[in-house]
């Protein structure tokens, strides 16, 4: 009986990997952040054979490149927001190209860059497909307000700009006003946390968000989670999902190059193991693979290890099946 089961699942697997349309979106932008080198995640990524390896799983790969950001010579922090017109007009360029991915009929992988950019993405996505289920796979929550942000980058707020109960949070900020809110607190599921600021907390316990933190992962176990995690997003109604999946999610021992690295993270196989169980419910809608930088790397290996993770997590929301791949190949390209 148990090898049946096993058998059925594997299958299923197989047929959805066999029918999956991906659109492949590179968003090479840093200002959400101070660390240069992330720009250079969507080009790694790609560089390490992601198109190639969709294809070989069967999937209708279109790549639309990477978008071009506009320069700002002049970006004075508003409301201590970092950059805001840079990491703004970013957003709402990347907002209108998810979108036409998504209207294209194609599940959209955005490979970033920062995790500022799930302000666009997400929003782009939702402008397309109403109601969206959203999965925050990260060691950290992203849901400081500009008011309650203790450094002022926007990759750790990109959240309080989508959720609908935080919008009188919101102060006006330069190229922010085209963001509506789009998404609600019941909607959300975070997984992996484990380096949330004392205002985060508030705000995550206020909303009543769903949250599995490491501990939560540690007690239970990444089956259970996950299988939590459906219970609670689809308890009334299915909605597409939307994935957003910080590579710092993952230990530091498996993705070192990365801008805020915290212990005690995902292991590889729990973190794989978010994406088949996300594959595997057929509502996977888009994607952010995001925060790798190689510039945060101390070798080659680590580099090499932290793109290659970020390849296999985006397989695994395709249909991969781990019995029959190897870690992704990965040369370290020129900059």
């Amino acid at each position: 009986m148990k090898s049946t089961r096993g058998l059925q699942l594997a299958f299923r697997i197989y047929k959805r990997s066999h029918h999956h349309s991906v659109g492949i979106i590179g968003a090479p932008f840093s200002k959400g952040q101070p660390r240069d080198g992330v720009e250079r995640g969507p080009d790694l990524i790609r560089s390490a054979g992601l198109v190639e390896k969709l294809k070989a799983q069967g999937c209708d790969v279109k790549d639309y490149g990477n978008l071009m950001f506009e320069e700002f010579s002049s970006d004075e922090p508003i409301s201590r927001v970092k950059r805001p017109r840079a990491v703004g007009r970013a957003n709402e360029r990347l907002a209108g190209a998810v979108e036409e991915v998504k209207k294209e009929g194609r599940t959209c992988v955005m490979l970033g860059g920062d995790h500022s950019l799930a302000i666009g993405s997400i929003h782009g996505h939702a402008a397309a497909q109403k109601d969206l289920s959203v999965v925050w796979v990260d060691a950290h929550a992203d849901i400081n307000t500009p008011l309650t942000s203790p450094t002022g980058n926007v990759h750790g707020q990109p959240m309080s700009y989508l959720i609908r109960e935080l919008h009188s949070k919101i102060p006006v900020i330069p190229n922010f006003s085209w963001i509506k809110p789009c998404v609600s607190a019941k909607d959300v599921v975070y997984i992996g946390l484990r380096d949330v600021d004392p205002e985060e907390h508030y705000i995550l316990k206020y909303l009543g968000i769903k949250v599995f933190s490491m501990t939560d992962v540690d007690h239970l176990g990444i089956a259970r989670v996950m299988e939590e995690t459906c219970d609670h997003m689809f308890s009334k109604v299915k909605k597409p999902i939307h994935l957003s999946y910080d590579i710092d999610a993952l230990d530091p021992s498996i993705s070192p190059a990365t801008g805020t690295p915290v212990i005690g993270g995902l292991t590889y196989r729990e973190g794989v193991y978010v994406t088949e169980h996300i594959c595997q419910t057929g509502l996977l809608s888009a994607l952010d693979m995001v925060e790798v930088n190689p510039k945060r790397g101390k070798t080659e290996e680590e580099v090499r290890s932290t793109v290659s993770a970020a390849v296999d997590l985006v397989l695994g929301c395709f249909g991969r099946l781990r019995e029959g791949n190897h870690r992704a190949d990965y040369r370290m390209p020129e900059p």
